[in-house]
């Protein structure tokens, strides 16, 4: 349903379901799947594949050229997954040559006035709190939720199942199952609470607390670290992917309580 007001381009792939209120803005060579809403105001631009079930809110800005000075024009892409809802004045910028599109999945809350920059991945169920920046080629993995101002540097992964507190300064890679809080961000024990949530046992939490004493209670670096907990500690999924989180983390990982 289009309201009279929008302008949509002839060229734009629209399901026939899709609410389109009051003035939006949709440009050629945008995807718009079934029973998703447009909210009043919102921009979609060159470049956006938006999933199923979403609720795009006023003010949105979905597929702006990327603010980084190597995009040439090339032909890049957002893409939005199914069910999820980016609020107000929310800007989700395409991608470069780099990745060659930024992603945002399935089930995501997207607050108000959060900018997720060119080339970022942003998986399923994921929540970033209001004012929350991306900068370039982030990566944050299912689950993870950023209160508001989280503020992430370029190139960081955040982990899955991780809880970041308001206001952070994110500038090294953030390993999965965690909390972090203070300044400068620093491990702040394991998202117990969370992983309930999600389904995970009593013996889970304790495995993932164990393997998080190694890494920031023993006093080794991390390769030592993660050595000794292949050595010592049972496989499990998550112990194989805390370690290869670690091992692959470009930018480091964030400081324990002491460090």
């Amino acid at each position: 349903m289009k309201q009279p007001l929008a302008y949509v381009h002839p060229e734009a792939k629209i399901a026939p379901n899709v609410v389109i209120e009051p003035f939006v803005s949709i440009d050629k060579n945008v995807v718009i799947k079934e029973g998703t809403r447009i909210g009043s105001g919102a921009t979609i631009l060159e470049g956006a594949r938006i999933g199923k079930n979403c609720n795009i809110f006023p003010g949105a800005v979905i597929s702006a050229i990327p603010q980084d000075l190597k995009f040439r024009g090339e032909e890049t892409t957002a893409e939005i997954g199914d069910n999820t809802t980016i609020r107000e004045c929310v800007t989700v910028n395409r991608g470069t040559v780099a990745r060659g599109k930024t992603v945002v999945g399935s089930n995501c809350l997207i607050m108000a006035y959060v900018h997720v920059a060119h080339d970022c991945y942003v998986g399923d169920n994921v929540i970033l709190g209001n004012a929350t920046q991306l900068a370039g080629e982030v990566i944050v993995d299912d689950w993870a939720i950023m209160s508001g101002l989280v503020a992430v540097h370029q190139f960081c992964h955040i982990g899955s199942h991780v809880m970041i507190s308001g206001g952070s300064l994110v500038r090294k890679d953030v390993p999965p199952f965690i909390k972090a809080a203070r300044e400068p961000l620093s491990y702040a024990g394991v998202n117990s609470i969370g992983l309930r949530r999600r389904g995970y046992d009593n013996d889970q939490i304790r495995d993932i607390q164990e393997i998080y004493r190694y890494i920031y209670q023993k006093g080794l670096n991390n390769t030592d670290a993660c050595d000794l907990i292949e050595a010592e500690l049972p496989a499990t999924k998550e112990r194989d992917e805390i370690i290869l989180f670690i091992r692959n983390a470009k930018r480091g990982i964030i400081r324990g309580y002491f460090q």
